[in-house]
């Protein structure tokens, strides 16, 4: 294999596995801190002739699987499952509040995270393979606890990453060759919340498994929409259940195998006080004369989500392969209260969703010099989505008053679409120190457009010294819009309903293209010390964006004509001795300016000022921050992180009246979270562990969203103080 410097900030107490000593006649190549006994040679040599220790096969095909797509000259922030029990709720939070804890990750609602100013656009891989998109509901479909490793990618990507290039959020997941028992707890205290949860990992012959399963109740499903500490109507029930097989065929092969599944229920909040929906004239629609008390509104959401992944991996002297096939199912129902929604609203709509992905992923790697490796890949994926409505509207006259009761329109839609991408690139060391990673990538996509765009990458790595790395990258992405998110509702059914829009134009959504570039420099100050700064700039055709309009709490998106977001990140991580902290300051800046699809979503008013303006994104915060430390003595660790953010974005209320949408932000806050950890050592290597964290330890009231803003419909506070604890058992 290759040296491949990979640019990588470590995040504090970042601990491979363990990994027998391995014989003399064995290497010990290393990527980052990871290093891992390899067999001097592979291959034919190296098949079944010499019989390995199980773990030192499983590390030897985990790196040469690593080396298959690797993040060259991309900006990769790690994070370890030692830096998650390191944070607050640990294993037990969900997984955005890991995201948000890393550089350049900005807080939003719904359980929402935007990385270096982009709305969602993330890719996920679990073990390298790309985890198919799923229907954007509420529910964080993974579960923290089985992670094991984790990188967040963003910059200027190599090749083999495409479609979603906001970020990649690389996963690898616990392993059963390493683990040989598990744990069994539960986790609760503020909001009525509590969480059992079991994991176990192992090994029989050449399979290895690890599974893991978790219930979750809360009465803080979702983000409360006044600023009082217990939300109404807000309970969520959730499940989440996670396998990985692997099974080693020989010393350079195996076979893998992941099954995940989740379901969710949600109330949607409600919030007191809210006045009836009224014509011009001052009068309230006909629902029969009665009122309705909006603190005993009935809307809910249900959410399921299951794939599965199976992957066959090969490395072999100096080649590398890994081939991958999966499927995965995805579904979320609203469900209105009918006579709620059309006495506040004037209009309550039924939804129901779902999507069907199934396809195959192809990555390999071959060395063909010393100064040489070629990587290629191929990428397939066909979609089917379903939307089923059932819409209750009042008819309205010319003046908008309503000429009788309310009715109902039904609507019934199904679409199928595609994408694809085949790669090629070459990582080459022109001198000693020096990595220029330079290729390309191919796309096609069917989303009601036939699109596509070839996408050259490059990026330089300079290793200045031992201590000091620098990178520069530029990459040309190709990011089609999700085909579930398409609105196509007839239009033509809604006019003279209190449901029609004042433009009743839909252009069709397009795929963004956009040109990125990425510089950033590392340095390791003292040992257990490293420093990084990066920054970047991105300018885009067709940007895409979505938002909450309507209804219901389900985004859709469309295209501002132009776009731009560039920033500049730092990173500073320190680890010694017992003591690890880490701080994360990012500043960005996105605008778009003239809306090219989704018209029928916005207000006359809005698109005209849209046209003619660059307006902040609604997702633009200019400040991200997120800090922590902690500190082990003896059986007992006690750690404290805070998140700060200047603002999302909101509408500025113009004194003559009307208002300029994105045009002001929410108040900046900051939380700050405590928490201590005892463990007690237990006879045959069994271990308990008590956990006892605070959550906002000053009881800050913060407001994430107003309730305006491009795809605002509701106002969200974040979580008041809150105190949880934790008991678990580890054998």
């Amino acid at each position: 294999m290759s040296s491949n410097p990979i640019h990588v900030r470590r995040s504090p107490s970042f601990r491979p596995h363990s990994i027998p000593a391995a014989p003399s006649r064995f290497l010990l190549p290393c990527v980052g801190v990871l290093c891992l006994p390899l067999p001097a040679v592979l291959g034919d040599a190296a098949t079944n002739a010499v019989v390995l220790q199980k773990q030192v096969v499983v590390g030897s095909l985990d790196l040469s699987r690593e080396q298959i797509v690797p993040s060259l000259g991309a900006s990769a922030y790690a994070v370890s499952s030692a830096r998650i029990d390191d944070q607050i709720q640990g294993a037990n939070s969900p997984f955005n509040q890991v995201l948000l804890r890393t550089p350049s990750v900005a807080q939003d609602s719904y359980g929402q995270v935007h990385l270096r100013g982009e709305h969602a656009n993330l890719q996920y891989r679990i073990n390298d393979v790309l985890l198919p998109e799923g229907l954007g509901g509420f529910g964080q479909e993974l579960d923290t606890r089985f992670v094991d490793q984790m990188q967040v990618i963003a910059g200027t990507l190599p090749a083999q990453f495409g479609f979603r290039t906001a970020g990649v959020i690389d996963i690898h997941t616990r392993s059963g060759a390493y683990l040989n028992g598990g744990e069994v707890g539960v986790h609760g205290g503020s909001h009525d919340s509590y969480r059992p949860g079991v994991e176990y990992g192992g090994s029989s012959g050449n399979l290895n498994y690890y599974v893991t399963g978790s219930y979750t109740h809360t009465g803080l499903g979702l983000e409360n929409p006044t600023s009082s500490a217990n939300a109404l109507h807000d309970v969520s029930d959730q499940f989440r259940g996670f396998a990985y097989f692997s099974y080693v065929l020989d010393d350079t092969s195996r076979l893998s195998w992941i099954v995940s599944g989740s379901a969710a229920d949600f109330q949607i909040p409600n919030v007191p006080g809210q006045s009836a929906a009224v014509d011009p004239a001052g009068t309230p629609f006909p629902l029969g004369g009665i009122a309705i008390d909006s603190t005993r509104l009935n809307e809910n959401q249900s959410e399921d989500n299951a794939y599965a992944v199976l992957a066959y991996q090969k490395s072999a002297d100096r080649f590398g392969l890994q081939v991958a096939g999966f499927v995965r199912s995805s579904g979320i129902r609203f469900r209105p209260d009918r006579s709620g929604d059309l006495y506040f609203d004037r209009v309550a709509a039924q939804v129901e969703r779902r999507l069907l992905s199934a396809g195959l992923q192809l990555d390999s790697s071959y060395e063909l010099t010393d100064r040489h490796t070629l990587r290629a890949g191929a990428m397939f994926i066909a979609e089917h989505t379903s939307l089923d409505s059932v819409t209750s509207v009042f008819p309205l006259d010319m003046a908008g008053h309503a000429t009788g009761s309310a009715f109902d329109l039904s609507e019934s839609n199904r679409k199928t679409g595609s994408l694809g991408g085949v790669y090629l690139q070459d990582e080459w060391h022109p001198w000693k120190r020096v990595t220029l990673n330079i290729g390309g990538r191919l796309d096609v996509a069917d989303t009601g457009l036939t699109e596509w765009q070839l996408s050259p990458r490059a990026n330089l790595v300079w290793e200045a010294t031992a201590s000091t790395t620098a990178h520069l990258g530029y990459a040309r992405y190709f990011t089609p819009p999700s085909l579930d998110r398409i609105r196509t509702e007839s239009l033509a059914g809604f006019a003279n309903t209190s449901n029609a829009p004042e433009i009743p134009t839909s252009s069709p959504v397009r795929a963004e293209r956009m040109h990125s570039v990425d510089f950033g420099i590392t340095q390791k100050l003292l040992p257990g010390l490293s420093v990084g700064v990066d920054t970047y700039g991105k300018w885009s055709r067709n940007q895409l964006d979505d938002g909450y309009f309507g209804p219901t709490l389900i985004p859709a998106p469309f295209n501002f004509r132009e776009g731009r977001i560039y920033g500049v990140e730092g990173t500073v991580d320190f680890n010694f001795d017992g003591f690890s902290c880490f701080g994360n300051v990012a500043w960005s800046r996105g605008q778009g300016r003239e809306l090219t699809s989704g018209e029928f979503l916005f207000s006359a008013a809005d698109a005209a000022l849209l046209r003619d303006h660059w307006t902040a994104l609604d997702h633009d915060q200019r400040v991200t921050a997120s800090a922590g430390a902690a500190y082990g003595w003896n059986h007992t660790r006690f750690f404290v992180d805070a998140l700060y953010g200047s603002g999302l974005r909101r509408d500025l209320e113009l004194p003559g009246g009307g208002s300029i949408p994105n045009g002001a932000t929410v108040p900046q806050y900051i939380t700050v979270n405590l928490g201590v950890e005892q463990r007690v050592p237990l006879a045959q290597k069994r271990e308990l562990r008590f956990r006892l964290e605070t959550v906002n330890l000053a009881d800050a009231t913060y407001v994430l969203r107003d309730g305006t803003g491009i795809g605002v419909n509701a106002a969200q506070y974040g979580a008041r103080f809150g105190v949880f604890g934790s008991a678990s058992l580890h054998f």
